[in-house]
């Protein structure tokens, strides 16, 4: 390349240059010997010599001038080449410095929004635990009302089954909401559960709409000792009499003879040795003392009151058997619906669900010291 400046093309001193003209050039031959006596000189040619050497400095200073302009030129070519570069890495540079803002600006942002995650996260841990323990709250709530409707239930109405109800309702919320801590207190459930699961179940329900359909049926109840006329006349009587002395009118006329014969005469069995008689419009009395014993008896049911419970009962069978037509089906029913009753065991011993309670309790009081 022409970046250099060979040494060779630098000017040499005319000194330098001498020898080596002395030296490219032929040995000049020795000067011939003037002849003697002679007045005028010759040409000299060391003259010559200088004269080359002098062109030969010019001609190199001529070159050396033209080459300094050409490494100035091209000095100058690859400075303003590198201030374009340095000019291009300035502004690469400003907008490396522009997009390290951006990015410093969205990291910021980020970190911004990692915080609010944060912030969030945290807000919805807290929601979470407030829900669950609103949950737990719930659980807690449903249960105790379930023992304690399965505990009146036992208590006050007797219903043994409504209370074997409420306990499973509990037991089953505790079993639908998954959590440990309630599993003593469904042990403790379980086993208040399985006890009553244990006792002789008595449709108290049941026993109630059967005595109510006794009382009921009082008024329907007939007499012993009224005898009641029975309309056997047939059903329909005919448009037209039949002609006289005809075939119809004979057996019209005898059927006639019959019926009214077997209306004079009534047989009638009772099977007992004393028929009770009652005064005219005593019934109503008797039918409303009916009514107050099963109502007593409808009472005693329900306080668990076993003597006069059967006491009443048994009254009013006696009361029904006495006064009453063993012969109707209706009669019959009741009497055979009484003793029924009669024989049902009422004073069971129900057990109190103290224990389910007290579990409930003590699981809300370690719950509020938490």
């Amino acid at each position: 390349m022409n970046d250099e400046i060979s040494s060779e093309a630098l000017p040499q001193s005319p000194a330098a240059a001498a020898p080596a003209a002395a030296e490219s050039s032929p040995p000049p031959a020795p000067p011939a010997a003037s002849p003697a006596g002679s007045g005028k000189s010759g040409f000299s040619p060391w003259l010559l010599l200088a004269v080359l050497a002098l062109g030969l400095a010019g001609w190199q200073w001529m070159e050396t001038r033209l080459r300094l302009a050409e490494t100035q030129q091209e000095m100058t070519r690859r400075l303003s080449e590198s201030d374009a570069v340095a000019s291009e890495g300035r502004m690469l540079a400003k907008q490396a410095q522009e997009r390290l803002t951006v990015l410093q600006g969205k990291l910021g942002e980020l970190e911004g929004r990692l915080a609010e995650s944060k912030s969030q996260q945290e807000i919805l841990e807290n929601l979470y635990q407030n829900l669950a323990r609103g949950n737990e709250e719930s659980v807690l709530a449903e249960v105790e009302q379930s023992v304690t409707l399965a505990s009146q239930q036992l208590q006050l109405a007797g219903n043994l089954q409504g209370a074997i109800l409420a306990l499973e309702a509990a037991d089953a919320r505790l079993a639908d909401s998954s959590q440990p801590q309630f599993i003593n207190l469904r042990k403790v459930l379980t086993h208040d559960l399985e006890r009553l699961r244990a006792l002789p179940q008595l449709d108290l329900p049941g026993m109630y709409l059967r005595l109510e359909n006794v009382i009921d049926t009082l008024d329907a109840l007939p007499l012993a000792v009224i005898s009641r006329a029975r309309d056997e006349s047939p059903a329909g009587t005919p448009a037209e009499s039949p002609p006289l002395l005809s075939t119809e009118y004979w057996r019209a006329l005898a059927a006639d003879f019959w019926r009214e014969m077997r209306g004079l005469v009534r047989i009638q069995r009772i099977d007992r040795a004393e028929p009770a008689l009652l005064p005219p419009g005593q019934d109503f009395f008797l039918r409303e003392n009916l009514r107050l014993r099963l109502l007593n008896a409808r009472l005693a049911l329900f306080a668990r009151d076993q003597q006069t419970y059967r006491n009443d009962l048994e009254r009013s069978r006696a009361w029904i058997e006495r006064y009453f037509d063993g012969n109707e089906k209706i009669v019959q029913n009741s009497l055979r619906t009484l003793r029924q009753l009669a024989a049902t065991e009422i004073s069971v011993v129900l057990p109190s669900l103290n224990e389910s309670v007290s579990a409930i309790k003590l699981f809300r009081a370690e719950k509020e010291q938490r």
